[in-house]
């Protein structure tokens, strides 16, 4: 997860997010995995891309789904309770957040937009795939293929 996190730290600034957006947005991610890995099944896989002034990254898995109550993410957890922060933090932290759920597996997406360059015009934006691996090529990262 370590590798993980800093490869879409390193290529979200390089997108232009910074500060506390940056941070939210890598907690965010870091969220959706851990959950993809510790409720779907143990692996899953991860795509980071840019489009549109957005920074979008997506997690999926093939576990039992999320169970209902939880993917609206409108209640904290009480103090007491060791899970189900996850989906709480990931719609608070991100510009937008969308879950996907069934009995095959979840797909998370989650969407922060970029600031805009000052020598692009509003209406001109250049799109940009960003391809996020753990360590070169495909690895598993703790269960989870980058």
């Amino acid at each position: 997860m370590t590798a993980l996190r800093r490869t879409v730290f390193e290529q979200a600034a390089a997108c232009g997010l910074t500060g506390a957006r940056l941070e939210d947005y890598v907690l965010a991610v870091h969220e959706s995995v851990i959950n993809a890995v510790e409720h779907g099944g143990g692996r899953g896989h991860f795509t980071l891309w840019t489009i549109d002034r957005m920074l979008r990254s997506e997690t999926t898995d093939h576990g039992p789904g999320i169970p209902g109550g939880y993917v609206d993410g409108l209640r904290l957890p009480a103090d007491s309770s060791f899970t189900g922060r996850g989906i709480y933090l990931i719609r608070r932290l991100c510009d937008n957040a969308c879950f996907l759920t069934g009995t095959t597996g979840t797909t998370v997406q989650l969407t922060m937009w970029l600031p805009q360059p000052a020598h692009l015009s509003p209406t001109r934006a250049p799109m940009r795939r960003v391809r996020v691996t753990a360590g070169g090529g495909h690895e598993r990262v703790d269960g989870f293929r980058a």
